[in-house]
């Protein structure tokens, strides 16, 4: 009977494979193929079952992320997609909610939507904020839109209507009547995909929905065609953004769930981390070959989120970027990967990313015709990497094109040397994530102080000793299968699904029976979309609510008891809002009423957690089985850095830096001011000497 477990990761320059079977794990990394992302999966697929020995029926499960649904809404490379809304609310998606991200700049640019003007239809209808209908949907009007649909070519449709998140009756009746005319064309439903208030969010998310949608379906059905193809008969299931997997038919009804499919792999990667070596308060840091990624992860739980921006005009500015209203994990994604792209800005000061040279054509030192220079570039000219070892063997980098982008874009600007010029490449880079580690930290009320950094993807073990420095942390753990961690996050996480709805109430005024209805219909049908997949498995329920004090534009997040609530259970609720508001804001707002706006139930399967650590190895001390010359980024120094092979490196071991510890995904630079030692289950445990 088929046990062994399959992840890929499709990432913006490599694609990365797990597979677990009978315990043991084996992991690859080949380059994607944008162009054709199923070509670079099916290539790497094949690799890694011929590496872990085993034929297509074997496999048991295949788990998929991917950043495609992002990077087309990023690249604007989505389907020609139109939005039906209600008369007079023609112009949401433009108007926004008028706030400025930059209230003091003159020229401030925002995103064009995802619509155009033109492609954004009205007709007449209303609802008022309780879903009563104030004007019945006019019907003849829906069917006249249909040879506006047809004239345009339209390829997708967003339908969304004012208040159609109370009441969805006229976004359905209008779906009804043009999917009677045009059976073949993709229609989005606002109040299935966001049935939250505030309008433009819910506009926006839908629109971008339905943007995506095309594409996503027919990669899916394309990928899912390849791999039976291969003889793999076992189900797919997709990563969502909100760290739970789906099946591939609910996937292709909401694809813009799966846009931190990714990234999401990764945070439960690090809480499965942080669980089995009892770390209660971590910081997730993944750095890939396009972006990293850092994400807070308290009691073993990444931090969750409501709402996500893409495809951001002001780098790190929240407000500037394309709003989704879909459950996500919080963390910030900076464009600072391998593949981020270095110059000399206007100011003479050296810059890296957003821009990244990506898998086609890559850094110079890939030698497929990059010729840019690249953080990839910066590393290969410090040191920091064999050029023999990289990517396991399967890609010689090229150190002489390395030097030459180096020269050419940093070095001669500035009259600096390329090796002058890659250091300062790598100490911006570095900056780059530590500020906004320092950022996000700050916007959720926490510190890192008595944190753990937990380092991975192909540069996180990398750069992880020197933005911990930055931040303040003093202990860094990289796991195994750190190159490769989302995707094996992927293989930890939970069948799950969240359904969120809006419900205006107040504590003055609270309706148990509403709620309670209202709660027990969200559990039904997130139990309904998980039994699809969790094949029996015994499943768990969390239940939140989303607070504000009256008054106030934003809402907090308040659990819930996972049971019908009582009236006994409103003070205690009242209470536990008041408390979270305290350690955002540091004092409650005595006398003041609390509403509740919108309420999510999650409903997923229980993950298996990795044994605890019996962590009393005896110390030894390793043998380094060579040395490398590396220019530490800190003092600007060469010297002869002792490199250790991973895999010869048993639990106990004891090294200090500065060193390198070199494996087939990823390298481990331990700093001149750190040791490390091995663990149990085999991590590498950085400790900064003296804290």
């Amino acid at each position: 009977m088929p046990s062994a477990r399959l992840a890929v990761d499709i990432g913006g320059t490599f694609t990365d494979l797990a597979i677990e079977h009978a315990g043991r794990r084996t992991t690859a990394k080949v380059l994607t193929t944008p162009a054709a992302p199923e070509r670079g999966v099916m290539v790497g697929v094949r690799g890694i079952l011929r590496d872990a020995g085993l034929a297509p029926s074997d496999i048991a499960i295949v788990i998929h992320g991917t950043t495609l649904a992002t990077n087309a809404v990023i690249e604007r490379k989505g389907a020609r997609t139109a939005l039906l809304t209600t008369e007079g609310f023609r112009d949401v998606l433009a108007l926004r909610n008028e706030s400025r991200y930059d209230q003091y700049d003159l020229n401030l640019q925002l995103p064009e939507p995802l619509v155009p003007r033109h492609l954004r239809l009205t007709v007449p209808e209303r609802l008022d904020n309780e879903g009563r209908v104030l004007l019945a949907l006019d019907e003849d009007a829906v069917r006249g839109v249909v040879p506006d649909l047809q004239r345009e070519t339209v390829e997708s449709l967003a339908i969304g209507f004012l208040h159609g998140f109370v009441n969805p009756q006229h976004e359905r009746r209008a779906r009804a009547l043009i999917a009677a005319a045009l059976p073949d064309l993709p229609i989005t439903l606002a109040s299935d995909v966001s049935p939250e208030m505030r309008e433009w969010e819910r506009f926006s998310t839908a629109a971008a929905n339905a943007y995506v949608q095309p594409l996503m379906a027919r990669y899916l059905m394309r990928l899912e065609q390849e791999l039976r193809q291969d003889g793999l008969a076992a189900p797919l299931f997709l990563m969502l953004s909100g760290g739970g997997l789906t099946t591939v038919e609910t996937a292709c009804r909401f694809p813009i769930r799966l846009v931190e499919s990714g990234p999401a792999g990764g945070a439960i990667f690090s809480a499965h981390v942080a669980r089995a070596c009892g770390l209660d308060r971590v910081l997730s840091f993944d750095m890939g070959g396009t972006t990293a990624k850092v994400c807070l992860i308290d009691d073993f739980r990444p931090q969750t989120s409501r709402s996500f921006e893409v495809a951001r005009v002001g780098r790190f500015k929240k407000g500037s970027g394309l709003p989704l209203r879909i459950p996500v994990i919080e963390m910030v994604e900076i464009g600072a990967g391998g593949g981020s792209i270095a110059h000399v800005d206007a100011l003479g000061r050296i810059a890296v990313g957003p821009e990244s040279a990506g898998a086609d054509p890559g850094p110079a030192c890939y030698g497929r015709g990059g010729a840019e220079p690249a953080v990839t570039d910066a590393n290969l000219l410090l040191g920091r990497y064999d050029p023999q070892r990289f990517a396991g063997g399967r890609l010689a980098l090229d150190g002489d094109a390395a030097r030459a982008v180096l020269t050419a874009r940093v070095g001669a600007p500035l009259g600096l040397s390329p090796e002058m010029a890659a250091l300062g490449v790598i100490e911006m880079v570095d900056e780059t994530m530590a500020n906004a580690a320092r950022v996000h930290a700050i916007e959720s009320g926490k510190s890192y102080d008595g944190r753990t950094l937990i380092a991975f993807g192909g540069g996180g073990p990398v750069h992880a000793c020197r933005v911990a420095e930055k931040i303040g942390i003093t202990r860094v753990l990289v796991p195994t299968g750190a190159g490769v961690g989302s995707a094996i996050g992927f293989l930890r996480a939970p069948v799950g699904y969240e359904v969120v709805r809006s419900l205006y109430q107040r504590f003055s005024s609270f309706d148990v029976a509403a709620v309670n209805a209202l709660l027990d219909d969200m559990a039904a049908e997130a139990r309904g979309v998980v039994a699809a997949g969790s094949f029996g498995a015994p499943v768990g329920e969390t239940r939140i609510a989303y607070m504000r004090y009256v008054g106030q534009g934003h809402e907090i997040a308040v659990a819930l008891p996972a049971r019908r609530l009582t009236e006994d259970d409103v003070p205690a609720i009242r209470a536990a809002y008041d408390a979270e508001y305290t350690r955002f804001y540091n004092r409650p707002v005595p006398g003041s009423d609390v509403e509740i706006l919108s309420y999510a139930v999650n409903v997923a399967t229980e993950a298996d957690a990795m044994p605890p650590e019996d962590d009393t190895a005896a110390a030894q001390d390793a043998r380094p089985a060579r040395t490398q010359r590396v220019r530490d980024t800190a003092s600007g120094e060469v010297a002869d850095w002792a490199v250790f092979e991973r895999a010869a490196l048993t639990a106990g071991t004891v090294l200090h830096g500065p060193a390198v510890i070199a494996e087939d995904e990823t390298s481990t630079l331990v700093g001149p001011a750190w040791s490390a030692r091995i663990t149990a289950h085999g991590f590498i445990a950085m400790q900064r000497d003296g804290a």
